[in-house]
């Protein structure tokens, strides 16, 4: 009895410091991309889905809420500005590239950018969902910080679209390199722009891990889709909504 005492008294401390949150996010990655590197990095295993998953039952099984969480946490969530800065690096290399690419990059970004709008806005208005789920699942393709901050403006709900932005991405993460390859798409620049316009930053850093120039090319995709979809989509929803 005095050890379960103890325990608890332990957890509690333990608990109570933004040491262990930060601690707890970092060891699960870790652990998911140990996991995902011994599966020969099998895209099923992807490290975020692994991490997400301990993190999540670790927070449902000691009662911890989210704001408790991010507390502690909020130091991965700061390195996210400097690690998507660093994306400026591998487009630098790949600069020549791009630019001979200029109009075949821009029609494939449109086209991708307004795919993933109405087949989400589609998909959601055959199920029959309220107009404030269709805001909240319409910019479910562009990096979360954007894709909440026009789901507001549409009348969406914020939290909604930031889940949506997460499973969508992991989602590209582990099946998007497959279907590419199923449909025939071979070339890295084609594949890596495919993945950052339908998979933003998870899918980027997916790419990154595979090849350089299909990660310049992602991490470009997925700013343009993010300027490309705060520019159109409130255009799209005014005129079909």
């Amino acid at each position: 009895m005095d050890n379960l005492d103890n325990l608890a008294e332990t957890w509690v401390y333990l608990s109570a410091s933004p040491l262990f949150h930060l601690t707890l996010t970092l060891v699960a990655f870790q652990g998911a991309s140990w996991l995902f590197e011994k599966g020969g990095r099998n895209p099923l295993l992807n490290p975020v889905l692994g991490a997400v998953i301990v993190v999540v039952a670790v927070l449902v099984a000691t009662g911890t809420d989210y704001a408790t969480y991010f507390e502690g946490a909020q130091f991965v969530h700061f390195l996210l500005g400097p690690a998507t800065v660093s994306l400026a690096v591998p487009l630098y290399r790949q600069w020549a590239l791009v630019r001979r690419s200029a109009l075949a990059i821009t029609v494939s970004l449109l086209c991708g950018s307004l795919t993933a709008i109405l087949t989400a806005v589609g998909v959601a208005s055959l199920a029959g969902v309220g107009s404030e789920v269709l805001a909240s699942i319409a910019p479910k393709s562009v990096t979360a910080p954007v894709a909440m901050a026009i789901a507001e403006e549409l009348g969406g709900v914020p939290s909604l679209t930031a889940v949506l932005v997460i499973v969508t991405g992991i989602l590209g993460a582990m099946l998007g390199p497959l279907v590419l390859t199923l449909v025939g798409v071979t070339g890295w620049s084609a594949r890596g722009l495919a993945i950052g316009t339908a998979s933003h930053g998870i899918g980027t850093a997916r790419a990154l891990q595979v090849n350089e120039t299909a990660g310049a090319f992602a991490g470009l995709a997925m700013g343009l889709n993010a300027l490309a979809t705060a520019l159109l989509l409130p255009i799209l929803w005014g005129l079909l909504f």
